[in-house]
C-alpha cells in the first residue's frame, strides 16, 4: 500500500467511519508547521538546536494562548519515541485545577477519584491507582495521607502538588528502559521550571484569586507566584515559586457501613437466619475541613559552560486540614450480643454473589438503637525534595547523575471523637442510592434524647523516605544505532505506620457524662439535597464546634489514657538495584529505541504481632528478594511528514501497596472487623503491546488512535476469616494473590483541532475491556479501578484577548474491593468546569473559573444492591488575577 492511497483515500474515509461525518481537510502547506513541531528524525534535517546539547528550549515557557499551547503539546508528542501525552504549564493554567491531578484528568485514559471534590488519585488505561508512578522531575516524590482510613498506598497524592508549580506533565504509556520501573498503567513525570528556561533575565509572575465553595457558602483566598532570574551570560539562575491556598471544604454524605461479618439473625417469631451479613449499621454525615496548603519550590542552576549543566531543586509542601465529622447513626449488626445473634423484627433480605443472604430492612433496636458521633481531626500532610542534577556533554558522548532525598509524613496529631447513644427503635430501608431510616421512639431534632458513653483519641503517623542516586552514560554512534545509553539506579525505601489509642469513659479521672443538648446550640444543615431519597435522614441537632472545644476537649486532658496500637505499627524496607542499557535507532523513515531493564527488590516487613491471641506482642519480620528482567521496543514510522505510525511491545511491573505488604492488623474505629496485610506478596508483572496512529493535519491539530493489550499475571483479592485480636474474636480480611491475572484491552482516540474563527476543541474518549480469572471457589471478579468507558471534550473560543473553555469530563461505572458477598460498583460520573480569561494588556489578565457546576454526586453500591455511599461535594467558583512581569 503506498502512502499517498492510505492518505487520500482509505485514512479519511476512516475517519468520517468514525465519527459519522466528512472528512476533515486536506493537509496543512509547508509553512502550517505547529510552531515548535521539529521534523522528525529520518524525515527531514532539522537544524541543531540548544536543547540537543543538553539545554532546554525557551519555548516551554515562551507560549501564550491556547492555539499556541496546544501546538506546544503537540510537537512534544510528535516528536517522542514512547507514546506519551504532554501537558504544558500554560495549559494548566487555562484549567480551572487546583492541583496536578485534576490537570492528568484532560489527559486521554486517565480517570481521577474525586471523593474528596479535588483529583487526588489517578487511574490509567484501566489500571488501579497502586499500579500507576508519579514523579518529580523523574524521581520518587514520598508523600502520605491524612484520613485514618486511608492506606499506604505507592500511589502519589497529588494533593501536595499545586498546578501552579508545574512546567510540563509527560504521560508515558509505554517504557523505555531509562525509564523508572513500577507503573503498568503510565508512568507520570511532573517537572518543574529552571530558571535559565526563562527568556528574560529577570521575569516575576503573581496569580491572586478568590474561591467560594457553594456547599459550605464560605469564600477563601490563594495567591501563587513565581520569581526567576538569571546573570547576563545566562550561566547561573535562580527560581522561586511559591503558593498558598486555602479551601472551606464540606461533603455531605449518607452511607452504610458494610462489614464482612456474619451474623445469626432472629426474627419477633424466633425464626433464624445464619450466617448471614449485616451493615454495622449506617448514617447521614457532614464533612467539614478548612484546608491550608503551603508549597515552595526553590531551584538554582548553573551552566558554566556549553557542555555542563548543573540543578539543585527543593520542594516543600505543607498541608494543614482541621476536620470535623458528625454522623447520625443507625446500628444493626453492631448491636449483635457476644455470640453474634443479632435480633431483627421484620428483616428483609436479598441474596448476594456468594451465596449468602444480606439484611436490608427491618427494626432494630431499642437499646442504643440510635448513635451520635461527632469527630474532630487536627491532619496534616507534608512532603520534601532535594534533588541535585547534573548532565556533562561532550561531541559523542554524555554523562547524567541525578541524587537526593525525598521525605513525607501524614495523619492526625488529634482524632477526637465523642460516642452518644440513645434509645429507640429504628426501621431500616436499604435499597440501590437508598439509604433510609426512620427512628420511632425519638426525633433527631432533639438534643436531650442522647447521652456521652465514650470518647477517644487517635494520633496516627504515617512516614516515608526515600534516598536515590543514579548515573547513566549516552554514546553517539552516528550509524543506524544513533546512541546507546547505560546507567545504574539505587534506591532505598522505607515506610512506617503508627498509632497511639486514647480511651476516655466512665470511671477514668475526670470523666463527666452529658447529653447531646450540653454541646448544641441548634440543628445541622440541610444535608444531601441531592442524593436523598424520601426516607433519609437530612437534618438532626448537632455539636456546635466551639461548645465541643470548651466543653469536651479537656476531658482529654484529665482521664484519657494513651496506650501503642502495637498491632498497627509497621515498617517497611526497600533496596531497590536496576541497571539498564538502551539503543535509540533511526533510518530513513524509521526510528525508535529498545533496552532492557534489570530489577533487584530486596524487601523486609516489619511489625508487631499477637501470635498467641491474647495481646501479648512480639516484633518479628519477614524478608524476600525477587529479580525482574523488562525488555521493551518503541517504534515510529514517519508514514508522511504529517502522518506518524507508532507500536511499542514491553514487559512491566508494579510492586503491591505497603499497607497489603505489612503484616500488621488494624481494627476498624466503627466496626467489629480489622485488616491485614500479607508480606509474601508477589508483585504484578505485565507483557503489553499497542499500535497507534497519528495525523497532524492542521495547526494545533490532531487525530489519533491508539490500540493497546495488558496481560497481567496476578491480582489481588481479599479473604475473611475469624481471627483472635489483641483478645478479641473478630473478621479479619486479608489480601491474596489470584492464580490467574487479568487482560486489558483498550483504545483511545483524540480529536484536537483549532478552526479559524477563534473556535476549537479537544475531546478523547478511551475504551478499556478489562477482565480477570476467577478466584479458587470460582467467583470472578470485575478489575478494580476500571471504568470501560472515558470521555474528556473541551471546547473553546479564544480571540482578541478574551478566552473561554467549557469541559466535561466523564469516566463510567468502576469496580472497588469485595464487600458483603458482592464487589463495590461507583456509578458512571460526569463533571462540568468553565474557564474565562479576558487579557486586560499583554502582562495582565482577568480570570474566572466553575467547578463541578451541576454538582455531581459520588454513588457506591454493590453489584447486588447494598448501597455504600452517596457523596456530594457541591460547586466551586473562582475570580483573580494574574499578572506577568
Amino acid at each position: 500500500m503506498t502512502a499517498p492511497l492510505f492518505k487520500k483515500k482509505i485514512l479519511p474515509n476512516l475517519i468520517a467511519l468514525m465519527l459519522g461525518t466528512a472528512a476533515f481537510p486536506s493537509i496543512y502547506a509547508a509553512d502550517d508547521v505547529p510552531q515548535g513541531t521539529q521534523a522528525a528524525p529520518g524525515s527531514q534535517a532539522a537544524p541543531e538546536t540548544l536543547a540537543a546539547k543538553g539545554t532546554e528550549s525557551v519555548q516551554q515557557i515562551e507560549v501564550h494562548g491556547i492555539r499556541e499551547t496546544l501546538s506546544k503539546n503537540l510537537a512534544e508528542k510528535r516528536d517522542s519515541q514512547n507514546i506519551v501525552d504532554s501537558v504544558t504549564a500554560e495549559d494548566v493554567g487555562k484549567f480551572p485545577d487546583k492541583n496536578v491531578a485534576d490537570s492528568l484528568q484532560r489527559v486521554p485514559g486517565i480517570s481521577v477519584d474525586r471523593t474528596w471534590g479535588e483529583g487526588r488519585d489517578i487511574f490509567v488505561r484501566g489500571t488501579d491507582k497502586n499500579l500507576n508512578m508519579t514523579q518529580l522531575n523523574g524521581q520518587s516524590v514520598a508523600s502520605a495521607y491524612w484520613w485514618k482510613n486511608d492506606s499506604q498506598s505507592r500511589g502519589f497524592n497529588y494533593d501536595i502538588l499545586p498546578s501552579e508549580l508545574v512546567g510540563s506533565l509527560d504521560v508515558y504509556k509505554s517504557p523505555s528502559a531509562d525509564l523508572d520501573e513500577g507503573s503498568i498503567g503510565g508512568l507520570v513525570i511532573v517537572k518543574t521550571r529552571k530558571p535559565l528556561q526563562f527568556k528574560n533575565p529577570l521575569t516575576a509572575q503573581v496569580s491572586i484569586e478568590e474561591t467560594y465553595s457553594k456547599l459550605p457558602q464560605k469564600t477563601d483566598p490563594q495567591i501563587s507566584g513565581l520569581v526567576s532570574w538569571k546573570n547576563d551570560d545566562s550561566t547561573f539562575g535562580a527560581l522561586l515559586a511559591l503558593s498558598k491556598q486555602k479551601r472551606t471544604m464540606r461533603r455531605d454524605g449518607l452511607e452504610d457501613f458494610t462489614d464482612p461479618t456474619k451474623y445469626n439473625i432472629v426474627d419477633q417469631n424466633g425464626v433464624s437466619t445464619p450466617n448471614a451479613y449485616a451493615s454495622w449499621g449506617g448514617g447521614s454525615a457532614i464533612f467539614r475541613q478548612d484546608r491550608e496548603r503551603t508549597t515552595g519550590n526553590l531551584t538554582l542552576q548553573m551552566r558554566p559552560n556549553r557542555d555542563t549543566d548543573i540543578s539543585l531543586n527543593y520542594l516543600n509542601s505543607d498541608m494543614s486540614m482541621n476536620n470535623s465529622n458528625q454522623n447520625y447513626l443507625w446500628q444493626a449488626g453492631g448491636l449483635a450480643d457476644s455470640t453474634g445473634t443479632l435480633h431483627v423484627t421484620d428483616p428483609r433480605f436479598i441474596t448476594t454473589s456468594d451465596g449468602s443472604k444480606a439484611l436490608v430492612g427491618g427494626t432494630v433496636g431499642p437499646v442504643n438503637g440510635v448513635s451520635f458521633e461527632p469527630i474532630y481531626r487536627e491532619a496534616y500532610i507534608r512532603s520534601k525534595v532535594l534533588d541535585l542534577e547534573g548532565t556533562y556533554e561532550r561531541d559523542s558522548w554524555k554523562v547524567h547523575g541525578q541524587i537526593g532525598t525525598t521525605s513525607g509524613e501524614g495523619g492526625s496529631s488529634h482524632d477526637r471523637d465523642f460516642w452518644f447513644t440513645g434509645t429507640t427503635r429504628a426501621t431500616i430501608n436499604l435499597a440501590p442510592d437508598t439509604y433510609e431510616v426512620k427512628y420511632l421512639d425519638i426525633n433527631p431534632l432533639d438534643p436531650t434524647a442522647l447521652t456521652l458513653q465514650s470518647s477517644r483519641d487517635w494520633i496516627r503517623k504515617m512516614e516515608s523516605k526515600e534516598n536515590y542516586a543514579q548515573g547513566d552514560l549516552t554514546y553517539d554512534l552516528g550509524g543506524f544505532i544513533k546512541d546507546i545509553k547505560f546507567g545504574i539506579k539505587l534506591r532505598d525505601n522505607t515506610v512506617q505506620n503508627h498509632r497511639i489509642i486514647g480511651l476516655d469513659g466512665p470511671g477514668n479521672v475526670g470523666w463527666q457524662s452529658f447529653s447531646l443538648a450540653d454541646l448544641s446550640t441548634g440543628p445541622s444543615p440541610l444535608l444531601s439535597q441531592q442524593a436523598a431519597t424520601a426516607g433519609s435522614l437530612t437534618q438532626y441537632a448537632w455539636v456546635n464546634d466551639s461548645l465541643a472545644a470548651s466543653k469536651g476537649f479537656p476531658m482529654y486532658a484529665q482521664g484519657m489514657i494513651y496506650s501503642e496500637a502495637k498491632g498497627e505499627y509497621y515498617r517497611i524496607q526497600e533496596k531497590i538495584t536496576a541497571i539498564y542499557g538502551k539503543a535509540d535507532f533511526a533510518v530513513d523513515k524509521l526510528r525508535g529505541d529498545f533496552g532492557v531493564r534489570l530489577v533487584k527488590t530486596d524487601q523486609t516487613s516489619e511489625a508487631y504481632q499477637d501470635l498467641t491471641g491474647t495481646g501479648n506482642f512480639t516484633l518479628g519480620s519477614t524478608s524476600r528478594s525477587y529479580s525482574d528482567f523488562l525488555p521493551n521496543v518503541n517504534v515510529v514510522y514517519d508514514l508522511h511528514r504529517d502522518l506518524l505510525l507508532r507500536g511499542a511491545i514491553s514487559r512491566v511491573m508494579a510492586r503491591n501497596t505497603f499497607s497489603d505488604l505489612s503484616a500488621s492488623t488494624e481494627v476498624s474505629g466503627t466496626t467489629n472487623a480489622a485488616t491485614a496485610g500479607n508480606p509474601l506478596l508477589k508483585p504484578y508483572h505485565a507483557n503489553q503491546i499497542e499500535f497507534g496512529a497519528e495525523w497532524y493535519f492542521t495547526k494545533a491539530s490532531l487525530l489519533s488512535a491508539t490500540a493497546f493489550a495488558k496481560k497481567l499475571d496476578t491480582f489481588i483479592y481479599t479473604s475473611t476469616a475469624l481471627e483472635d485480636v489483641d483478645g478479641v474474636t473478630r473478621s479479619v480480611t486479608r489480601p491474596h494473590n489470584a492464580d490467574n491475572g487479568e487482560v486489558v484491552n483498550g483504545l483511545e482516540m483524540q480529536w484536537q483541532q483549532a478552526f479559524s474563527s477563534g473556535f476549537g476543541t479537544i475531546v478523547n474518549y478511551t475504551l478499556t475491556d478489562a477482565k480477570t480469572g476467577s478466584l479458587a471457589g470460582g467467583q470472578k471478579l470485575n478489575v478494580v479501578g476500571n471504568s470501560k468507558n472515558q470521555l474528556n471534550a473541551s471546547g473553546y473560543y479564544e480571540k482578541n484577548g478574551y478566552s473561554v473553555r467549557l469541559s466535561y469530563n466523564y469516566r463510567s461505572k468502576f469496580y472497588g474491593g469485595l464487600d458483603e458477598g458482592g464487589q463495590d460498583v461507583t456509578s458512571a460520573y460526569g463533571q462540568w468546569d468553565a474557564t474565562a480569561n479576558w487579557d486586560i494588556t499583554p502582562r495582565v489578565s482577568l480570570f474566572a473559573s466553575a467547578v463541578n457546576i451541576t454538582n455531581a454526586i459520588i454513588r457506591t453500591n454493590t453489584t447486588d444492591g447494598l448501597p455504600v455511599g452517596a457523596y456530594e461535594n457541591g460547586a466551586r467558583y473562582s475570580v483573580g488575577i494574574r499578572a506577568k512581569l
